[in-house]
């Protein structure tokens, strides 16, 4: 049965063709979109009102979220969830947690939640919000699709200086030491999304322990996707330096028809758009979870199917995300 579909950082590179390929494939859905500034004054937001536009009988609206505020988190799940329960908005069908934060031209970042915003935007915030929403899917569940990177595994992705990693000391993920050298913001800064990426996937696994082991909850899966890397993504001009700026312009947009002969995962953001798209809403992957690298079947970073780290993690989580047992369904996370 169609329900709805969350999209976080509904108005980002792929996931505004992620949006035309929901309204387009998927009719019967509703497409909920959740961006940081949903006035018109973004022109990326304006952007995603024009691709609604353009399916008139469309359901889908557009809703205001700061993923770095768990204030706005809990007052968006908080409606959203009232209106499943008052018949405004079918059951979910899906979530897909698309929205990413980085900074690779400053140092570390803490939000007013007192935590890093790369963790928080990235991993801790989403891992709110499914938590408060497990309980509006509908008796035939759905899926959770975690957006991740090649970046959460060390040594796959060529800008990688430090490698990521959820160390002995997880505090420190949330509230980071000034481990992070003041003459390397670039390779510090990647180093804190790669292991954002890196949470996010590792929590997924824990996540759908939990959902199989709570009956109603058990038809709703998790799964982490590399969806590949967008040289055409405007991710390589906010918050970083100039030579990406340049690398994107002069190499990696104009060359990729060749670059990608070498490196399969490099795609445009249309094509990255559709198969996110079809891993989170299409009944060919119904009931899957795990890792998925596009649309293949994948295995993630040996740190991520660590069951001890998995289980050390979605305790912080809890902790980090500050979601009381009676504002989620899923109960057994707290026996």
């Amino acid at each position: 049965m169609a329900g709805s579909v969350i999209v976080t950082g509904a108005n980002g590179s792929v996931a505004l063709h992620a949006a035309e390929h929901l309204l387009k494939s998927y009719p019967d859905h509703t497409a909920v979109f959740i961006v940081r500034d949903a006035s018109d004054s973004d022109v990326n937001t304006k952007k995603l009102r024009d691709i609604i536009a353009q399916f008139p009988s469309a359901k889908a609206s557009i809703h205001e979220l700061d993923l770095a505020s768990l204030a706005s988190v809990n007052v968006f799940a908080d409606s959203f969830a009232a209106g499943v329960s008052s018949g405004a908005y079918p059951p979910l069908s899906a979530i897909i947690c698309n929205a990413y934060y980085w900074n690779l031209v400053a140092g570390p970042e803490l939000t007013a939640d007192g935590y890093d915003k790369t963790l928080q935007v990235n991993h801790v915030s989403h891992a709110a919000l499914v938590l408060r929403l497990v309980g509006s899917f509908g008796p035939e569940g759905g899926r959770v699709l975690l957006i991740s990177s090649d970046s959460h595994w060390p040594g796959k992705n060529n800008m990688e200086k430090y490698p990521p990693s959820l160390g002995p000391d997880m505090d420190l993920l949330v509230k980071p030491a000034e481990l992070d050298s003041a003459d390397d913001v670039q390779g510090r800064g990647y180093q804190r999304y790669a292991t954002s990426k890196l949470a996010l996937t590792t929590w997924g696994y824990a996540l759908n322990r939990y959902l199989h082991k709570q009956e109603n909850l058990s038809k709703i899966t998790a799964v982490s996707m590399n969806p590949g890397n967008f040289p055409d993504s405007r991710a390589l001009t906010r918050n970083t330096p100039v030579s990406l700026h340049e690398l994107q312009r002069d190499v990696l947009v104009p060359q990729l028809p060749n670059l990608r002969l070498q490196m399969p995962t490099l795609r445009t953001s249309a094509e990255g758009g559709h198969d996110v798209v079809a891993l989170a809403v299409s009944p060919a992957y119904k009931g899957e979870q795990g890792f998925y690298t596009l649309l293949e079947k994948d295995i993630s970073s040996p740190e991520s199917q660590d069951e001890a780290t998995q289980d050390k993690l979605w305790a912080k989580t809890l902790e980090w995300a500050k979601v009381p047992e009676d504002k989620t369904a899923l109960h057994v996370a707290f026996e």
